[in-house]
């Protein structure tokens, strides 16, 4: 992958190729809760459940074909702020934006203390408070400093563990795949008889195993191609994680009598055809999949606050681009604070929660996006989605279903973040009238 001269006036690098953009739409995706969602999701809709995978895959393949269209329409960096600030104006992009930035700070927040968890299994002081502090540190630092010397440098390392975390997920998928076909006897599980609220909590905790794509369109000012590249990337995203997650599934109920109460059921999968070594690669790879899922956010969120200063829309020492790496150095650094600070004072449900309420919110003002931008740059879109209008609107449905369904206990931080981006416009508007 050769840099090529900065373009534009950002001043950034176009570094990222075709390859390299799915590899990290990928890595954004795939995160932890593959190791756990399983038996979470078999405990709710039983056998069957591989079907509840599809179906979320294809329910979610609507929001990110939305996605694809309204991102073809743009070649800078910023990804749903940038596109709901076109469509709708200032004020929707700015609560647009800091909506994705509490939920993308979250998530990886939330990662990073499963990461000590997981290595709590090889080290059992991992999570005693000052080891604790040296891991977060360790963790979020050295893919800080990756990141801030330079993006190419970001993009192999997301590469890399693309790879490195997709190995042993085929390996549980095989080693699953032997179990079932190897004469054993296996006690059948109880039956269950999921009603419909139990459907959409399953469709509800599938969506968010999806979810993390829009990370992967914030660093367009840094992909070659973005306009072509991204559908190409979300699409094939989609397709290999329904794939992935669906054979995972089928392979948890169809080896394990107490999928739906098992805590690691990857690991459970794993120990029936290799005993302890196979748990123990699991875990690993575990371990793995957290930190490929950290570095894809810490490599694409900062372009978010870089595009915000870059419109004038917060201040300008977040577009700043360091004058060696080309990065936008000072987003890039704040962005990793901002996670290392959520993970040492937050817990895992915590931060998950705070995710779950903010994807909804920019996922459903994307699929609104389409239908506005298609009225005012009608000639503006490389990929056009057959039929986007009607998909925008059951994206649009599809959200406010799942909405229903979510914990608010995390109201008050959201009521707080919404009046922070009001405060934001707020200073913005005046700025710019009294200018």
């Amino acid at each position: 992958m050769t840099e090529t001269a900065p373009t534009g006036t950002s001043g950034l690098v176009r570094a990222i190729g075709r390859w390299s953009l799915v590899a990290l739409t990928v890595n954004s995706i795939i995160g932890s809760g593959i190791f756990g969602l399983p038996s979470v999701v078999a405990n709710l809709v039983g056998k069957i459940s591989p079907l509840a995978v599809l179906f979320a895959g294809a329910g979610m393949a609507v929001i990110m074909g939305c996605y694809a269209e309204v991102a073809s329409y743009f070649h800078e960096a910023g990804g749903p702020y940038l596109y709901a600030r076109a469509a709708f104006g200032r004020l929707v992009g700015i609560q647009t934006a800091w909506m994705l930035c509490l939920g993308q700070v979250s998530a990886p927040a939330a990662n990073a203390n499963l990461f000590v968890i997981y290595l709590g299994e090889f080290w059992p002081h991992a999570k005693d408070p000052l080891p604790r502090v040296v891991i977060l540190t360790v963790l979020v630092g050295v893919l800080a400093i990756i990141n801030f010397q330079g993006v190419r440098g970001g993009a192999q390392v997301s590469n890399i563990f693309t790879a490195a975390k997709l190995i042993p997920l085929f390996a549980v998928i095989v080693m699953g795949g032997v179990v079932m076909l190897a004469p054993h006897p296996v006690a059948p599980a109880a039956p269950v008889h999921a009603s419909a609220k139990e459907w959409l909590k399953a469709m509800l905790l599938l969506a968010f195993a999806y979810g993390g794509f829009e990370t992967a369109v914030a660093p367009m000012s840094e992909a070659r191609n973005p306009r072509r590249d991204v559908p190409f990337a979300l699409f094939s995203a989609v397709l290999a994680c329904t794939v992935i997650y669906a054979l995972i599934q089928y392979v948890v109920v169809g080896t394990l009598p107490n999928a739906a109460h098992s805590d690691r059921p990857l690991a459970d999968v794993a120990r029936l055809a290799l005993g302890h070594f196979g748990a123990g690669l699991v875990a690993i790879g575990a371990l793995i999949s957290v930190y490929g899922y950290l570095s894809a956010k810490i490599l694409s969120m900062p372009r978010v606050t870089f595009a915000l200063a870059e419109q004038g829309d917060f201040p300008r020492a977040f577009a700043a681009v360091h004058p060696r790496f080309k990065t936008p150095y000072v987003s890039l650094l704040v962005f990793a604070a901002l996670i290392w600070g959520f993970a040492l004072m937050g817990e895992f449900k915590w931060n998950v929660t705070l995710s779950a309420i903010a994807r909804l919110f920019y996922y459903a003002v994307g699929c609104a996006a389409l239908p506005v931008l298609r009225r005012k740059r009608p000639e503006g879109a490389m990929f056009r989605l057959p039929g986007g209008t009607v998909f925008a609107v059951l994206g649009i449905a599809i959200c406010l279903v799942l909405i229903s369904q979510v914990d608010f206990g995390q109201s008050l931080i959201l009521i707080a973040t919404i009046a922070i981006a009001l405060v934001n416009w707020a200073v913005v508007a005046r700025r710019k009238a009294a200018s």
